[in-house]
């Protein structure tokens, strides 16, 4: 079960706190995080990918998905 992140109408650096708070809290997790900036989603990314997590990111009308999966 993934956890969700819902940062939605927050601006940077929220987004990224809030995924890194939940990351930190749910280790070994697959956490879903729900976005609506462009520059969101590229700071998550990155604090996704730097963590060892591998980010898959897809578009649900004006919102951004990204899927961010442990690595091994």
């Amino acid at each position: 079960m993934s956890v969700e992140v819902d940062v939605r109408g927050f601006s940077c650096p929220v987004p990224v706190v809030k995924t890194k708070k939940a990351m930190e809290e749910n280790p070994g997790k697959e956490i879903k995080v729900m976005i609506d900036t462009q520059t969101s989603v590229q700071n998550v990314t990155r604090l996704g990918k730097n963590a060892g997590y591998s980010v898959e990111t897809s578009q649900d009308g004006e919102d951004y998905i990204l899927v961010m999966k442990p690595g091994k």
